[in-house]
């Protein structure tokens, strides 16, 4: 990234994570920045140039975290990086929200591919499923799913976290205990 982009995708980086890409608005931006509306247009020409400068830039950030992810062995080290890393989830969140986008899409499932590897060691210790590495991937298919539905700025912090992954592994215990026999009643 150029010196000079760096504070406009700095800025937008921020805006999309928390608003969304409607937050993406040339006349907010510059007046954040104090700058020139045509400042922008010179750097970028476009908003969907921009936009897809943010992408790149989130998957950079992505990759970061993952490398980060591969290389620890606690809870603790993973709520660290994921509170330190709080505005690149909130970002992933809003390319989850915004999927029907193809480009928010794309870069959400890319992420996936390289997230999920890194993860997946720690994952299936942290929840208990280090004998089914199958079964650990769903459920940090459908518990991801979950967390970017739940995650705001004031949700991400280390207690929210210790709870979210007790939860999982409470639910991932129960699964365990009831085996293959569904209550016909639905309880479990």
């Amino acid at each position: 990234m150029k010196e000079a982009e760096k504070p406009w995708i700095e800025i937008g980086y921020r805006s999309f994570a928390y608003d969304g890409p409607q937050s993406i608005k040339i006349e907010r931006l510059s007046r954040e920045l104090n700058k020139n509306k045509s400042s922008f247009y010179h750097l970028f020409a476009e908003t969907e140039i921009f936009i897809n400068r943010l992408l790149a830039y989130h998957m950079k950030q992505a990759k970061i975290i993952a490398s980060k992810e591969a290389d620890i062995s606690t809870e603790k080290e993973l709520i660290d990086i994921l509170i330190e890393h709080k505005i690149d989830l909130l970002f992933n969140r809003q390319l989850r929200i915004h999927r029907e986008n193809p480009e928010f899409q794309k870069c959400f499932n890319e992420i996936n591919q390289f997230t999920f590897p890194a993860l997946m060691p720690l994952w299936k210790k942290l929840i208990g499923l280090t004998e089914n590495t199958a079964l650990a991937q769903m459920v940090l298919a459908l518990s991801l799913e979950n967390f970017y539905l739940q995650i705001t700025d004031e949700t991400l912090n280390e207690k929210w976290l210790q709870d979210y992954f007790n939860e999982i592994r409470i639910m991932v215990s129960r699964f365990k205990q009831t085996g293959n026999k569904a209550p016909v009643d639905g309880t479990v």
